[in-house]
């Protein structure tokens, strides 16, 4: 008996060790896992008191959002279409009712918080909402919000992401060329973030309208941004790009890759299938998933600094990279062995899953620096919002994957 009980730990580590193998069980522990973590409550930060609704309140601008799910945060946007796909996928609405509930309960309370800040009141919880200044206050909440407005149909989710596509298209600074840019850390930077912080939206609002002007400014972003931060000599993508010295900047952070990989997937899963520009742009993703197939650790997962292998293995770009090669091979759109890495990806990401239902080895939120070290540094947090998203993405299109054979 014993020497069977050692046959089975060599064999099957992972039932030894009680990790969870099943696609499907891995996608659910995780969504379940992120509901029951979700208060759908208010709290008042000094007095720790908590409140179902707004509805009575005196003002203040002590009263927040008490769940990190409830907040206005692009994040919160990558979450959403996770969950609505999850639904989809897994035949399970309660996962698009989430979402649903979380929009409603934000919104449904925003004229509480619309009075504080039309009184000027500083830090105001959903401030963004009212006040867009910037991508990460709009993108990606906005293409989250538009997901859930198909099963909604609410006029208020309407008018914003309107006003949302208005500011991306017409107030959001950029370059002479048109590339999307910030003021900062220097005036005139290119996140690769900001792919994923604005093609998604641009994408659901041409197939939407049937309005070109966005299809062709998404496009023009994945072109500009490929111009400006692909590096040939390694086959991956500088988070940055200055434009007041014309130089890159210090890493290939692995996160960045990955929102600039998903953003080309939110881009060709919207773009009408007789559009000129489609192979293009599918040239450009199977670039890049070439590329960063080169550098995937034989664990599955990939390294924070994706060609540094002394970086810490990150979990939240290896999601990003799962889920891109997974959908490019579901939906035909490269060669179909591709989908080995995506595999892998896979297994690696459920090596990182809490038996409670937890993402491990996260990258907290991250700006940039000119010292490769603050990459190396950069603190990972268990469940951080970052990775949960596309987490959700990745297993349900492997999941797709599997159902196939």
């Amino acid at each position: 008996m014993k020497s069977f009980l050692y046959l089975l730990l060599l064999v099957c580590p992972a039932i030894a060790f009680g990790q969870e193998t099943n696609t499907e069980t891995i996608v659910r522990k995780v969504a379940d896992n992120i509901i029951q973590n979700t208060s759908f409550k208010f709290i008042n930060s000094a007095t720790k008191e908590k409140y179902d609704s707004t509805k009575g309140l005196a003002s203040s601008a002590d009263i927040k959002a008490d769940s990190k799910y409830n907040k206005w945060a692009y994040v919160n946007g990558v979450l959403a279409i996770g969950m609505v796909q999850t639904a989809d996928v897994l035949k399970d609405k309660k996962y698009s009712d989430y979402s649903q509930h979380n929009f409603a309960f934000i919104f449904d309370n925003l004229n509480y918080f619309e009075t504080l800040q039309k009184a000027k009141t500083p830090r105001v919880e959903y401030g963004s909402v009212f006040n867009i200044t910037n991508l990460d206050a709009c993108g990606a909440m906005s293409a989250g919000l538009f997901d859930v407005n198909t099963l909604a149909q609410r006029k208020d989710y309407q008018a914003y992401l309107e006003r949302s596509a208005a500011y991306i298209l017409t107030k959001q600074m950029r370059l002479a060329d048109g590339t999307l840019a910030r003021p900062q850390p220097r005036f005139g930077t290119l996140w690769a973030d900001d792919m994923f912080m604005s093609i998604p939206f641009l994408a659901r609002m041409g197939k939407l309208t049937g309005d070109n002007k966005y299809f062709d400014d998404a496009i023009k972003q994945v072109e500009n941004f490929n111009k400006y931060l692909y590096d040939p000599a390694t086959g991956l993508f500088f988070h940055n790009y200055y434009s007041d010295d014309q130089t890159n900047g210090v890493g290939h952070w692995g996160r960045s890759n990955g929102w600039i990989a998903m953003a080309q997937v939110e881009l060709l899963n919207n773009l009408p299938a007789n559009h000129p520009k489609r192979p293009e742009l599918i040239k450009l993703l199977l670039r890049q998933i070439v590329g960063y197939s080169r550098y995937q650790d034989q664990t599955g997962l990939w390294h924070q600094l994706l060609d540094k292998p002394d970086s810490y293995l990150e979990t939240s770009v290896t999601a990003m990279y799962t889920y891109a090669v997974a959908r490019a091979v579901n939906q035909g759109w490269i060669n179909e062995k591709y989908i080995a890495i995506a595999q892998e990806g896979w297994k690696g990401l459920a090596t990182k899953i809490t038996a409670n239902g937890e993402l491990q080895d996260v990258c907290i939120g991250t700006n940039m620096d000119t010292d490769i070290k603050f990459y190396y540094t950069r603190p990972t947090e268990l469940n951080d919002t970052h990775g949960l998203g596309a987490l959700l993405l990745a297993g349900t299109e492997v999941l797709k994957a599997e159902r196939k054979k």
